[in-house]
C-alpha cells in the first residue's frame, strides 16, 4: 500500500499508484456519504428507532457490563443526520422517526441535575448512570443543532418545535455547567451549539455565550501555544472537525475569523509530527486509544490533504457521516510537510510558567527513518504515550512504547520523567502513593494495591517481520531494520517487600502480536505490594536509538531531602529528579 501520492492541484485527486490517471474527477463525498448510510442499513432497528450497535465500554460512566447490542443516543443522532444530508427522499422518514425518539429521551425536568442531556443508551436511563456524562448535552446538541440548520423545510412542524425546545434545554446545561478551556473538545463543543443555536434561533444570550467561550478557549490556546490535550491524535482531530464545522455554521466574521485561526495552528501541529516514512503521528501523545493510526485517521488526513497522504483508493475510503459539509481541510502552506522527508528537533512547553522556564516538555526527534517522542513528566495511563518511537521497518511502521503494568494493566501510579536529546533518551520511573491504579484519579490506590504482577515492559508493535531483540548484561538491544536501539539499566531498585525482585534483567518474550522487552518488579503469589512501606523503589534508563549510549553514565546523587538527582554525564544541571521511596506526587 502506498503512503503518499503527490497531486497536481487542489481540484482534482492526486495521482498515484491506486490513481489511474491524474485527470480523474474531484471527490465526491455525497458519493461516499451514500455509500456509507448503506454500510450502516442492516444496524437500523426499526422497532426501536434507533441505531444498534455492538456493545463495548470504556468502564465508567454506564453500569452495563454485560449487553450484546446497545442503542447509542449520539450515534443515532449521527447517522439520522447522515441519512438527511443524502437527500434521498427514501431516507427522509427514519431520519425524522430517529430524531423524534431521541429528543424524546432527553432529560426535560428542571428539577434534576441532568436536566438537558441525555443517556448514552436507550437500555438505561440517565439515573442507572455512574455518573451521568454531561457532555452529551454538547455531543447531541450538536447534531440536532446541524440537522435543524441545514434541513428545518423538512421537519415536520410539531417535531421542528420538538427539537428547538431539544437544543434550548441542552444549551441551558452547557451554559451552567461552563466548562474551561482546559477541556478542548468540550470547550469547541459547546462553543458550536450555543453560538450555532444563538444565530438560529435569535437568541443573543446563547449566541453571546457561545462567542465568549470560543473568545476563552483561544486566549488560552494561543498562550500556550497548544491545546491542553497536547498532540494528541483523537482530541487533535476533534478540534480540528468541530472547529471547521463551527467555521462553515456561523454567519459571524468574527467567530468565523478565531475559528480559523485555532484550525490553522491546529493543523501546524498535525503537519509537523507526521513522520512520512511510517505514515504515523509522532509522539509523545497527551492523550490515545491506538498507537498506530486507526482507520477513521487515515482517511480524515487522506480527505483533509487532497490526498497527499493516501491509504486507501477513493471509492474504498472509509468515510465517516460527521464529516459532510463541515469543511475541514489542510491549509496548502503545510502539505508538503506531509512528504517530505528530513531532520528535525521539535520542543514545545505545553504545561508550566514560561517566564521562569518551568513546566512541562514535549519533545520530539526525527530523522527520515525515525521518530523519537518524550514528555519531560508524565504518568503512565493507558491513554498516555509518554515515551513513544517509530520505526520504518522496511516500508511499513513499527513502534516502540514503554508502559508499566499491574497485572496486566497500565498502571497509572507510576511516573516517567525524561530528558531527551536528538534521540538520546535518558529516562526514570518511580512511584507516588495519591496516584490512582487504572486512571488518574477515578481509582486510587491509598498508596497500595494487591498484584500478582507489577513490569516495566518495552512494548514494540506494528510490522514485526524481521525484528530481533536480545537481552545484555546492561539492558538490551533491538535491532528493527537498519535500526539499532540501546536500552540501558543505570539504576533499578524496588525493595522492601517480601518477594521483591533482585534481578535486573530485561527479559525478551515474543507473542503472535507484539515484541516483549520487559523488567519483571514482582511477580508471583497474590500480595499486597505498599508502596507507603518500600524503602526504596526508582529506576534510571537509557535509550539509545541510532546511536551509541554514553559509557560513563548517568551521574546519580541522593539530596538530602530524600530525592535520585539525575543528570547527563558530565553534566551539573539536573535532568529530572525522582523520589527514591514513595510519596505524593506534586
Amino acid at each position: 500500500m502506498k503512503k503518499t501520492a503527490e497531486g497536481s492541484n487542489a481540484h482534482e485527486i492526486p495521482g498515484g499508484e491506486e490513481t489511474a490517471s491524474k485527470h480523474e474527477e474531484p471527490i465526491d463525498e455525497r458519493r461516499l456519504l451514500i455509500r456509507k448510510m448503506h454500510t450502516l442499513e442492516s444496524r437500523y432497528d426499526p422497532e426501536v428507532r434507533m441505531l444498534r450497535s455492538p456493545f463495548s465500554s470504556p468502564g465508567y460512566h454506564t453500569t452495563l457490563r454485560e449487553a450484546e447490542f446497545i442503542h447509542s443516543t449520539r450515534d443515532s443522532l449521527s447517522y439520522a443526520l447522515g441519512l438527511l444530508d443524502t437527500e434521498l427522499p427514501p431516507y427522509e422518514q427514519r431520519a425524522l422517526d430517529i430524531i423524534g425518539q431521541v429528543v424524546s429521551l432527553q432529560d426535560t425536568d428542571r428539577s434534576h441535575d441532568t436536566f438537558g442531556i441525555w443517556s448514552w443508551f436507550y437500555e438505561e436511563p440517565l439515573a442507572q448512570m455512574s455518573p451521568p456524562d454531561w457532555n452529551w448535552a454538547d455531543f447531541c446538541g450538536s447534531r440536532l443543532v446541524q440537522g435543524l440548520t441545514r434541513h428545518s423545510q423538512r421537519f415536520p412542524e410539531t417535531l421542528r418545535q420538538e427539537v428547538i425546545h431539544s437544543i434550548s434545554y441542552a444549551c441551558e446545561a452547557i451554559i451552567k455547567r461552563n466548562v474551561g478551556p482546559d477541556y478542548t473538545n468540550i470547550a469547541i463543543l459547546g462553543a458550536f451549539v450555543t453560538r450555532i443555536a444563538g444565530e438560529q434561533l435569535g437568541r443573543g444570550d446563547y449566541a453571546d455565550y457561545g462567542l465568549e467561550r470560543l473568545q476563552k478557549l483561544y486566549d488560552y490556546t494561543m498562550q500556550r501555544g497548544a491545546f491542553q490535550e497536547y498532540n494528541s491524535p483523537v482530541y487533535t482531530y476533534i478540534a480540528i472537525l468541530e472547529l471547521s464545522k463551527l467555521r462553515a455554521a456561523t454567519v459571524d466574521d468574527r467567530v468565523r475569523a478565531l475559528s480559523n485561526e485555532l484550525i490553522n495552528l491546529t493543523w501546524r501541529t498535525v503537519a509537523g509530527y507526521y513522520h512520512p516514512a511510517t505514515a504515523q503521528w509522532s509522539g509523545p501523545h497527551s492523550r490515545c486509544y491506538q498507537t498506530l493510526l486507526n482507520d477513521q485517521s487515515k482517511a480524515f488526513l487522506q480527505l483533509a490533504t487532497k490526498g497527499r497522504v493516501k491509504f486507501y483508493k477513493w471509492e474504498e475510503l472509509p468515510y465517516e457521516e460527521e464529516w459532510y459539509r463541515s469543511g475541514f481541510e489542510c491549509p496548502k502552506a503545510y502539505l508538503d510537510t506531509f512528504t517530505v522527508p528530513g531532520t528535525k528537533e521539535i520542543r514545545q512547553r505545553y504545561e508550566g510558567n514560561e517566564a521562569d522556564g518551568s513546566g512541562k516538555w514535549a519533545v520530539t526527534f526525527m530523522t527520515p527513518q525515525v521518530s523519537v517522542g518524550s514528555f519531560t513528566t508524565s504518568d503512565l495511563w493507558n491513554q498516555r504515550r509518554p515515551l513513544l518511537a517509530y520505526v520504518d521497518n522496511n516500508g511499513l511502521p513499527a513502534y516502540i512504547q514503554l508502559r508499566c503494568l499491574h497485572d496486566g494493566y497500565d498502571f497509572c501510579s507510576a511516573r516517567f520523567k525524561a530528558k531527551q536529546d536528538q534521540g538520546h533518551l535518558l529516562f526514570g520511573i518511580d512511584f507516588i502513593t495519591n496516584g490512582g491504579d487504572t486512571h488518574p484519579n477515578l481509582d486510587p490506590t491509598g498508596g497500595a494495591i494487591e498484584a500478582e504482577d507489577l513490569r516495566l515492559r518495552l512494548e514494540i508493535g506494528g510490522h514485526l517481520e524481521g525484528i530481533a531483540a536480545d537481552s545484555t548484561a546492561e539492558g538490551a538491544l533491538i535491532r528493527i531494520g537498519e535500526v539499532e536501539c540501546m536500552l540501558t539499566t543505570w539504576f533499578a531498585a524496588f525493595t522492601g517487600h517480601s518477594g521483591a525482585q533482585r534481578n535486573w534483567t530485561w527479559e525478551v518474550q515474543k507473542t503472535a502480536d507484539f515484541l516483549l522487552v520487559e523488567l519483571i518488579l514482582y511477580s508471583g503469589p497474590r500480595k499486597r505490594i505498599d508502596f507507603t512501606a518500600l524503602q526504596q523503589a526508582a529506576m534510571v534508563f537509557s535509550l539509545d536509538i541510532q546511536q551509541l549510549p554514553d559509557e560513563s553514565g548517568p551521574q546519580l546523587e541522593l539530596t538530602d531531602n530524600g530525592k535520585l538527582r539525575v543528570s547527563g554525564s558530565g553534566e551539573e544541571a539536573e535532568a529530572f529528579s525522582l523520589w527514591l521511596r514513595p510519596g505524593p506526587g506534586e
